[in-house]
């Protein structure tokens, strides 16, 4: 049976114009301006012949695509196309070097033309597409990921062993942000969904989900297909995926659904294929990520008040994507480290080149989107797919062509990553692929903007005696315009009016006139011969029966010059994909070139430093880097020191004293340090991290039934069952949602269980009963934020300053609640009423605690001496004599605390003798 052609379900411009301003993110998933993708979507037919029904809860029937493909769950109606911008006005303005005599009021541009991407959102839309499968019986928890963006051509695999909470492939979704997850239809048959179908379910709301039938995730199609597309120097590769079967069966359910959908097919040996695991990266979960807002801020998504914000000064759509993956998973080796951070450093010291490279990278459009688009190979060829394969070769041409100029400024470079980068942008790859675009493109074809620009670029794209009937329709076609400009001046002379032609996609060729100013022209003056009248602002626009039949004409012409240009367009990229490989390093290179440009943009901005990397955090004068940047007043700096013998800082202190603003900055700074960043402070050290943790959140999620008690559960036990001693850790005001009794109780046993770590963790708590714990173990330290009350005359708390300054010990506030309530425009007999039951309750603490601590002060001081002597069995280094003294010395401490604990306990006898 013939197959009709349909359009692709996603369309994709490219996002990004040459020598445009700033580029700054885009929006998130759904965010304003563009359709809510489907929760669960589905294309047509599924299982030929056979009704379908839904494979899990059975919401809404499924329907059917030949792939077999199951919609669980449809919120939203059929899948719709996304195309970023197609509501965008268009901000180009008159083109420049177009067609003589013809403005351009009015034009939009089309969906070929690359458009300022510039925004205020945090993130560029997504357009990854990902497939997941698991093992099954023995082999469960065995994951096998395939990743692509429809932006650019790489497909990344991925296959490790995960937790029964399946962290890792979370994770991993979490940094790609997939558009669309597809899953076997066998995760959620029968009205059942598996753990992992659940959990992705639950956690990515904003991504459509669909099943397709088991039968396509089949490793042997998959290594077969990876074989067919890899690029012909990655044949190594065959070997190192040979064995992955899960990530090999899940590139071939990809592979096959982006063909299904898209309508397109990848030309062979063109595609990048990377298999990546999560060896020298640092795992941060979803829930890090938004606690501590690193690529979107909580309250207003669309800020740039994010660390991806604060940091984003890049110039490309590729070099936004790094910084956001490195964001999200931050190298851990420390010589990839070190060699970004010596490379901001060249950039910092050498203005020529970091000026140079920016105004060379401001230049690129997005050459992974470009290089996706040029080894598509589409199933059917359309007026609409040939224009755009022009459209593609004029940017290509355009991006080979900064190529030399990207190489000249990393000439005179020093540091060994930009000489490596230098010496890819020289290879001969490049000179090829241009000199076989220079044998049939023309040499002036160049990227414009404006439609009528670019439509005349593409007309003439091609060289003149290439194609005998192409030189034929060009020279009609341009007849066709000298006609309309004829016809606008014989109108101009006939009504003695101002005429000037105008054009733009929609209407195509039309006149215009002025009717501001001196010129009081309305629609009505106009001769009946106008028609279409249209007024604008200061302009009329018309047009004439004549003119509309010369549109009809031109737009014949061009479709048959199009039709003509795509033959030998299509042969000249079937000849340039057998050395597309230069172009994947092109790719690589601008993006981390531009990311490191980007770095040293933040660092010129504000006081920042070039941290060490040692097994000691020590921070000098550190800020908050996003309160950094938006406040008016500098926050305020603070000193942060942890090692492996002080690895457990306990911190407390009045509310609004800057706790939680103090433990975020930490995970912050860290975050910047291991991408290569500088950070602000005057001195910073850290010890590498493979796991960043944070418990900050005090929301509920009554999707899932889950009060902020169970959340707080649910995210501590994940931290205990995954922390290592080289994690970083931060909790804040852990308890909240349940009884101070069982709080502290809980609150005291995690943090005895993590102090059997070497982890550093920061944990804040307003329960005084845990800054006990720094009598205890050695490795424990209190630091609390102090506060100043003003006390009025009569003794009343007028006002509370709060220093923000964290310094070493206890903090020495009581009733801090009581006195921001008294500050407060809460009712006085309210205030005295809790006054009087705080004391009545702290009396009686107060009596339970002398009964307890003449019965356990004993127990304490044989545990600090037994903790310190194994301390010192292990660490010390101490000379004999020294070690001698030291010695005696906990010995005195012992006995003067059992002196202590025996004078308590015949107090509380003759205290009880007394009573009887």
């Amino acid at each position: 049976m013939a197959t009709t052609w349909k359009p692709p379900k996603y369309n994709f411009s490219l996002l990004e114009t040459p020598n445009t301003a700033l580029i700054t993110s885009r929006g998130p998933l759904t965010g304003s301006g563009t359709p809510a993708c489907n929760r669960f979507s589905t294309p047509r037919g599924l299982y030929p012949g056979k009704s379908s029904t839904s494979s899990v809860e059975p919401r809404s029937r499924g329907s059917s695509t030949s792939l077999g493909v199951n919609t669980p769950r449809n919120t939203t109606g059929s899948a719709q196309a996304r195309t970023p911008g197609s509501s965008r006005a268009n901000t180009h303005g008159p083109a420049r070097g177009g067609t003589p005599g013809y403005a351009q009021a009015g034009t939009s541009a089309s969906s070929e033309t690359p458009y300022n991407s510039s925004s205020s959102t945090p993130e560029e839309e997504s357009s990854v597409i990902v497939a997941l499968t698991e093992g099954r019986g023995q082999a469960r928890g065995e994951v096998g990921m395939a990743c692509i963006d429809l932006r650019s051509p790489v497909l990344v695999l991925s296959q490790f062993c995960d937790t029964v909470t399946y962290v890792k492939a979370v994770t991993k979704l979490q940094l790609y942000n997939p558009i669309e997850i597809v899953l076997p239809h066998t995760a959620g048959e029968r009205g059942s969904m598996t753990k992992l179908f659940k959990i992705i379910s639950d956690t990515f709301v904003g991504s459509s989900i669909s099943t397709i039938q088991r039968k396509y995730f089949n490793e042997t199609k998959g290594l077969q297909m990876i074989k067919q597309l890899r690029l012909p120097e990655m044949k190594t590769l065959d070997m190192d995926l040979a064995s992955k079967y899960y990530c090999l069966s899940a590139a071939a359910a990809l592979l096959k659904y982006v063909e299904f959908i898209q309508n397109i097919m990848f030309a062979p040996q063109s595609l990048k294929i990377i298999f990546k695991g999560s060896e020298n990266t640092t795992m941060i979960d979803a829930s890090t990520a938004r606690s501590l807002e690193l690529v979107e801020n909580m309250k207003d998504p669309r800020s740039r008040h994010s660390l991806y914000g604060v940091l984003n000064f890049t110039k490309t759509p590729g070099g936004a994507r790094f910084l956001r993956a490195n964001i999200l998973q931050p190298p851990c080796d420390l010589d990839t480290i070190t060699l970004r951070q010596d490379a901001v450093t060249e950039l910092t010291e050498n203005e020529e080149l970091f000026c140079n490279l920016q105004v060379v990278l401001g230049r690129f459009i997005d050459i992974d989107h470009l290089l996706s688009l040029c080894i598509q190979i589409p199933k059917q060829e359309t007026v609409r797919i040939a224009e755009r394969k022009i459209t593609h070769i004029i940017y290509l041409k355009h991006t080979l062509e900064l190529v030399e100029p990207l190489s000249a400024a990393l000439e005179e470079c020093i540091n060994p990553l930009f000489r490596a980068f230098r010496q890819t942008l020289q290879d001969d790859g490049f000179g090829v692929i241009m000199e076989k675009i220079k044998t049939v493109i023309h040499d002036d074809t160049r990227f414009q903007k404006g439609t009528l620009n670019m439509r005349t670029q593409k007309c003439f794209a091609v060289r003149p005696n290439i194609n005998g009937l192409l030189d034929i329709a060009r020279r009609a076609y341009t007849e066709i315009v000298d006609d309309i400009a004829e016809i606008t001046k014989q109108l101009g002379e006939k009504f003695n009016l101002p005429l000037k032609t105008g054009y733009n996609s929609c209407r195509g060729f039309f006149l215009q006139l002025n009717c501001g100013g001196k010129n009081p022209y309305s629609a009505d003056d106009l001769p009946g011969i106008f028609i279409k009248k249209v007024k604008h602002r200061n302009t009329l626009s018309f047009t004439t029966s004549d003119m509309i039949r010369l549109n009809d004409r031109a737009k014949e012409s061009l479709r048959e010059i199009y039709l003509m240009t795509n033959v030998v367009v299509t042969r000249l990229l079937s000849d340039i994909r057998d050395d597309v490989g230069c172009l994947y390093k092109l790719t690589e290179a601008v993006s981390v070139l531009d990311t490191l440009v980007s770095f040293a943009h933040a660092c010129t901005l504000s006081n920042y430093v070039r941290p060490e990397f040692t097994d000691t955090m020590a921070i000098k004068q550190g800020r908050h880097p996003i309160l950094d940047k938006i406040l008016d007043e500098p926050p305020v700096p603070n000193n942060t020191y942890a090692s492996q013998d002080s690895n457990f800082l306990i911190l407390t202190g009045p509310n609004m004293s800057g706790k939680s603003t103090y433990i975020r900055q930490m995970a912050l700074l860290q975050i910047m340090a291991q991408i290569g960043s500088f950070v602000p402070a005057d001195y910073a050290s850290f010890r590498i991290a493979d796991q960043i943790f944070t418990r900050v959140r005090t929301d509920d999620d009554p999707e899932t039934n889950a009060s902020t008690f169970v959340l707080e559960i649910r995210e501590v036990n994940y931290i205990i069952q995954n922390a290592s001693h080289s994690s970083l850790i931060i909790m804040d005001e852990l308890g909240r949602g349940t009884s101070c009794d069982e709080a502290v109780g809980i609150c005291h046993a995690i943090c005895e269980y993590l102090l059997n770590l070497k982890a550093f963790t920061f944990f804040v708590t307003h329960f005084m009963e845990l800054t006990n714990l720094a009598e205890l173990y050695p490795n424990v330290e209190n630091y609390c934020f102090q506060v100043q009350q003003l006390v009025s005359a009569t003794g009343k708390c007028d006002k509370t300053i709060h220093s923000h300054i964290l310094s070493k010990g206890k903090t020495e506030e009581n009733h801090y609640g009581l006195r921001l309530a008294e500050i407060s425009t809460m009712p006085r007999p309210v205030v005295e009423g809790a006054k009087r039951l705080s004391k009545m309750l702290e009396e009686e603490e107060e009596k339970n605690k002398n009964k307890l601590s003449a019965e356990t002060l004993k127990e304490q001081a044989t545990f600090k001496l037994a903790t310190k002597l194994i301390q010192a069995a292990r660490n010390s280094r101490l000379e004999e004599e020294s070690l001698r003294g030291y010695l005696n010395t906990l010995k005195k401490q012992y006995l003067k605390e059992i002196e202590e604990a025996e004078k308590v306990a015949e107090s509380e006898t003759n205290t009880s003798s007394s009573e009887v």
